[in-house]
């Protein structure tokens, strides 16, 4: 890979990067391109081609997937959350969730509950971790 598409896929992730931040506010492709340093219309190309998806839809994507788990692990409002999670309107976010999920986020929210782990993964979670990221040594009385 030469040196100049190494820089364009750092900017690139920078603008990613910022969009993840920034996933609930109002987000315009001019002011993500700015973050690459980019033209709006070379950005737009660019994010596809490294990507996959368009900037627009990468957005709506992880909105969506935020509020999959707002509506998983909350019991607030579809409206609440589609407002929270950066969305106008209702029936764009309705549509969006639809197109992406599969169905409703009314029925998304009927068939999933919060997300609970096994007992043995909370355990090795919450199990003490020396620096170097292995489990600590336990240490004998005696």
């Amino acid at each position: 890979m030469s040196r100049e598409a190494e820089e364009l896929n750092r900017r690139l992730l920078r603008a990613r990067d910022a969009m993840d931040r920034s996933y609930a506010e109002p987000l315009d492709v001019r002011a993500v391109a700015a973050v690459a340093h980019i033209s709006p219309a070379h950005f737009s190309r660019c994010f596809r081609a490294v990507f996959g998806e368009s900037p627009h839809r990468y957005l709506q994507r992880r909105r969506v997937e935020r509020s999959m788990f707002l509506l998983r692990e909350s019991d607030r409002t579809v409206t609440d959350i589609c407002f929270d999670v950066g969305f106008s309107s209702v029936g764009t976010f309705s549509r969006t969730f639809r197109e992406i999920v599969g169905q409703t986020p009314s029925a998304y929210r009927e068939g999933h509950g919060p997300i609970v782990a096994p007992h043995c993964v909370q355990l090795a979670a919450m199990r003490p971790r020396s620096s170097a990221g292995r489990p600590a040594q336990q240490s004998t009385i005696g």
